[in-house]
């Protein structure tokens, strides 16, 4: 369970906005100026400490941050599954905000055999890894999920933009989204980096008791590697990209099984992994 914020000494104590109004000059290129009202995205430190050692800071949209705490500690193999988290304490400080994680003692080892110290910019997937076989992770086997037909593929992409609401306002925001299998979207997450918005959304699956192996998975951004090893450990059965992934991502979208679709938009899609999932 969330705990409240406590009065804080620092300065703020409060948790900033997602997205904040901006007074703004537009300069128009016929010459004219016109100042506008807009709004910007709001970004922040982010530090998670597990029992009382801080391991990485991530700089995050500042919203859903016990989802993000509960994923995070998922992707990153830091837990093995939600319930290892007995606790997130949420706390705002002048310089950024602290999630205290709270690790039941028996998943405590492996955040001493994983700990590394990130700076991470935004959305920074790989930052703070210090080998190269680190990057090439084991990942477990991608098995079963329903076949999910091209109609609700095509529903899902529709219904995202408008689940979007952080981004309508600051448009620097990335999702990423659960939808069942008949392309109804059961939850959605944004964030200014791409891997915390998946994060977000698997930390919020674990806790919801969804199985994602009955609908599949959307993102709004570029399908790099790590986004789909983070599909692949959060359970999805297939994942659906509006961009674009790279050569690597595809590699190890076929290896672990996923069904990966991608530059995804309201007539086609381009299926490059295991189409079997797809019902025709």
């Amino acid at each position: 369970m969330m705990k409240k914020l406590p009065q804080q000494d620092d300065e703020t104590g409060e948790i900033p906005p997602v997205v904040v109004p901006v007074k703004l000059r537009e300069l128009c290129f016929d010459g004219t100026e016109l100042d506008r009202l807009d709004f910007l995205a709001e970004e922040v430190p982010v530090a998670l400490v597990y029992n009382g050692i801080s391991h990485a800071v991530m700089m995050a949209s500042p919203a859903d941050l016990e989802d993000f705490a509960r994923g995070f500690s998922l992707s990153e193999g830091i837990v093995e599954q939600a319930a290892e988290i007995r606790d997130v304490e949420i706390l705002a400080h002048e310089k950024g905000i602290e999630l205290k994680i709270d690790l039941a003692p028996e998943s405590f080892w492996r955040l001493k055999e994983r700990r590394r110290t990130i700076a991470g910019r935004t959305g920074c997937g790989l930052c703070g890894l210090d080998s190269l076989e680190a990057v090439a992770r084991d990942l477990p086997k991608v098995g079963g999920g329903m076949k999910i037909g091209l109609a609700a593929i095509e529903k899902a992409l529709s219904a995202l933009p408008p689940a979007q609401v952080y981004n309508a306002q600051a448009h620097a925001l990335h999702a990423a989204a659960y939808a069942d299998a008949q392309g109804d979207l059961l939850l959605v997450r944004e964030d200014v980096g791409r891997h915390n918005a998946l994060d977000k959304l698997a930390g919020a699956i674990a806790v919801a008791r969804i199985d994602p192996a009955s609908g599949f998975c959307l993102i709004t951004s570029r399908c790099s590697v790590e986004m789909v090893q983070k599909a692949v450990i959060a359970g999805f059965p297939m994942l659906v990209s509006v961009s674009a992934p790279t050569r690597m991502a595809a590699k190890v979208a076929e290896e672990a099984g996923i069904t990966l679709l991608a530059l995804a938009r309201a007539d086609s899609a381009l299926c490059l992994t295991h189409p079997h999932r797809i019902a025709l």
